[in-house]
């Protein structure tokens, strides 16, 4: 799947199949369910999860929660727009997820 493709995917009411966490995510962030969004990333250890948990906090205000998770997923705190790090989130990760 390419952004495109997953972009598309949210005029849909159903999340597609075969997303790993992170993805999923992301698409429940982008369809405006935070809360869902949150609870598929707050426990995983990983890195991608931990970039989305911060973009996550970034997005509800909570700057100094969301430079911890920067730091947790080696990242730094972002100066692009939120819908700007939406998309380069999304991007990498499925980059990532054909490999």
């Amino acid at each position: 799947m390419n952004l495109e493709q997953f972009e598309q995917s949210l005029e849909k009411s159903t999340i597609p199949t075969g997303l790993n966490p992170a993805l999923q995510a992301l698409w429940f962030d982008a369809k405006g369910d935070w809360d869902a969004s949150h609870e598929t990333v707050q426990d995983d250890p990983s890195a991608q999860a931990s970039w989305i948990h911060a973009y996550l906090h970034r997005k509800e205000g909570d700057e100094s929660n969301a430079r911890y998770w920067y730091g947790r997923a080696g990242k730094k705190f972002p100066t692009l727009t939120l819908q700007e790090e939406w998309r380069s989130i999304a991007s990498t990760l499925l980059a990532e997820s054909t490999r």
